[in-house]
């Protein structure tokens, strides 16, 4: 049987409730409903395994066409179910995406599977448009037992293009690995695909449809998530600040899943003009482009940035889910190193959700170590963790955790257990709307780049850049990490690398802390003794091939330097990064797909 044709019987009566109210604190809709009386019919369907479906911390991602293929799709959610076996039975799930193209196709495969399965409610969003850190929202408000998300995050879509899908546990938090080894396993032996027999569900309409033994709620993409972010922040302090006349934003959906979000927020409820928000129609394709949220892919907001002095005062933009983002000032970028850390440092005094003060901060082994001062000058717990959210999850469930970051350009809080693109825009407007609060109309604002700058004068700044070299061909990227290895394990302290010192050299190793797991080869460091570093990683967020990610830094706390080109300071670290990886010889390339 094709995946695009599971079991569906036109004759099953569907009965759908037409009254329907909002609920006054989670904005889903309250519906009247009409039992169907007759049982689910469960129709098996015989399949066979298929290789390659290894499931990653990012759940599985492949090209459109593989999962468009004979139950593909189909046959990782029966695995996944089948992984959870018996605790699943009678459990309530959400399901959701970013938009791009299948994704409407596949959520009547996966509720098919779900009833079959013994799922007893799925929570969908309105047309399967459901934000990353939104369905995190509701699994956690609803206390629900987890969630599908149909999303390859910031690669491109379409049918010739990246589709993904993952499982997100009981706390909103990426699967841990006890379950996506368990899904694996079951691919490889898998032979029957239990389908309910019923008809597709209307998605497009809110409300509720009732089979007997399994339900279909249909909720705003916004459920759960807009009121979350209502307790977080003040919204009467951000409003103040985007409805001024004086002030401007631009804020860039990229044709991704928060242009469902974005002029909710930023126009209906904060009054920005909806001139304020560009590129919000959620398009299959993304309008032909790369949702990825940085310097490249979205060159229309930094254009717009960088226009002079007429650009507007604060620029941003998501990816294809939602979890990540690009913070921009006038002419001014911020780096996702920076970023977290300039939140952290603020979070207390701008950000009602923070009052009380941050339990601890974290960010990803690979990250700039700017973080790193602010909690030691605060006396805040940190973390280094290994790349991949889970690791953040497990120090938030155990109240270790507040704000965390990856430069990758993923930032969040302990509100949900994903990154947040939204989430880091609406802390920086409100760093902002803090520090201009009481100034009049035409007095001077205080900027983005004035934050920066003040911060880098009190924690001093850390230097960072990432060239990512994508697509490589993995034999190619295998053999520069073994290369790198040999280096390893030859290299001793003190040797000289150009002009610096080496201190030590590994591949990072972490002990969980919460639950004592252990992850290892995740990140080939070399850190000198002056706090400078570059690190190797290859990394698994693409759909074919690899991505050579190359990480660069250096501590300067000099104020004659601080304001320097991160490319100028960089430059002789960047070089005696090349020539110890021989990158250019391994890849073939001379340059860098993407730098940030």
């Amino acid at each position: 049987m094709s995946l695009l044709s599971a079991p569906s019987s036109s004759s099953s009566p569907v009965l759908r409730s037409t009254s329907r109210a909002p609920h006054a604190r989670t904005g889903r809709f309250n519906s009247s409903v009409t039992t169907r009386a007759s049982a689910i019919t469960i129709a098996p369907s015989p399949t066979k395994p298929i290789e390659g479906q290894k499931t990653g911390t990012s759940g599985l991602r492949k090209k459109t066409a593989i999962f468009t293929s004979e139950n593909y799709l189909a046959n990782w959610v029966q695995s996944l179910f089948s992984s959870l076996g018996s605790e699943i039975e009678g459990q309530t799930i959400c399901l959701g995406g970013d938009g791009r193209y299948f994704n409407k196709e596949a959520s009547q495969i996966i509720l098919k599977l779900a009833a079959g399965n013994g799922v007893k409610k799925v929570v969908v969003g309105q047309n399967a448009i459901l934000a990353t850190p939104a369905a995190s929202a509701i699994i956690r408000e609803q206390k629900l037992y987890g969630g599908l998300i149909m999303s390859a995050s910031h690669n491109p879509g379409g049918p010739d293009e990246d589709w993904g899908i993952k499982f997100n546990y009981n706390s909103g938090e990426p699967a841990p690995e006890r379950i996506t080894d368990e899904i694996f396993k079951y691919t490889e032996t898998i032979t029957e695909l239990k389908f309910a027999d019923i008809p597709d569900v209307d998605l497009a309409v809110v409300g509720t449809t009732e089979f007997d033994g399994f339900t279909v709620e249909v909720v705003e993409s916004t459920a759960d998530y807009l009121p979350l972010l209502q307790e977080v922040f003040d919204f009467d302090m951000l409003k103040s600040l985007i409805s001024r006349p004086d002030f401007s934003m631009k804020f860039d959906a990229m044709h991704a899943v928060t242009g469902a979000y974005a002029p909710k927020i930023f126009c209906e409820m904060l009054g920005a003009p909806e001139s304020s928000v560009m590129n919000c129609g959620v398009l299959e394709d993304f309008g032909g482009g790369h949702p990825d949220p940085n310097l490249t892919y979205a060159k229309e907001l930094v254009d717009i940035m960088y226009s002079g002095d007429d650009a507007p005062d604060f620029g941003a933009a998501s990816d294809g889910d939602g979890d990540r983002n690009m913070v921009l000032g006038k002419g001014f970028f911020i780096s996702p190193s920076d970023s977290v850390a300039m939140i952290a440092a603020n979070a207390q005094e701008c950000i009602p959700y923070f009052k009380d003060g941050l339990k601890g901060v974290a960010r990803s082994m690979p990250t700039g170590g700017a973080l790193d001062k602010v909690a030691e000058k605060m006396g805040l717990q940190f973390y280094e963790v290994p790349t991949g959210w889970k690791f953040f999850g497990n120090l938030m469930d155990d109240g270790r955790c507040s704000v965390c970051g990856e430069e990758s350009f993923g930032t969040s809080s302990d509100h949900v257990r994903e990154k947040d693109g939204l989430w880091a825009v609406l802390s920086w407007l409100s760093i902002l709307a803090k520090k201009n609060e009481g100034k009049a109309a035409g007095e001077k604002l205080v900027t983005v780049e004035d934050i920066a700058k003040e911060h880098w004068a009190k924690f001093g700044r850390n230097f960072f850049s990432r060239y990512d070299y994508e697509g490589v061909e993995s034999e190619k990227a295998d053999a520069m990490v073994d290369h790198l290895r040999s280096v390893i394990a030859s290299a001793k302290k003190g040797d000289k690398f150009g002009e610096f010192e080496l201190d030590f050299a590994d591949d990072f190793e972490y002990t969980d802390p919460v639950d004592g797991s252990v992850a290892s080869k995740q990140g080939l460091r070399f850190v000198f003794t002056d706090s400078s570093r570059f690190i190797f990683r290859l990394s698994g967020t693409g759909s074919s091939g690899a991505t050579i990610r190359m990480y660069i830094e250096q501590y300067e706390t000099d104020p004659s330097k601080l304001e320097m080109d991160a490319q100028v300071a960089l430059k002789s670290l960047i070089d005696v990064a090349l020539e110890t990886s021989k990158l250019q010889e391994f890849s073939g390339r001379d340059k860098p797909t993407v730098i940030t």
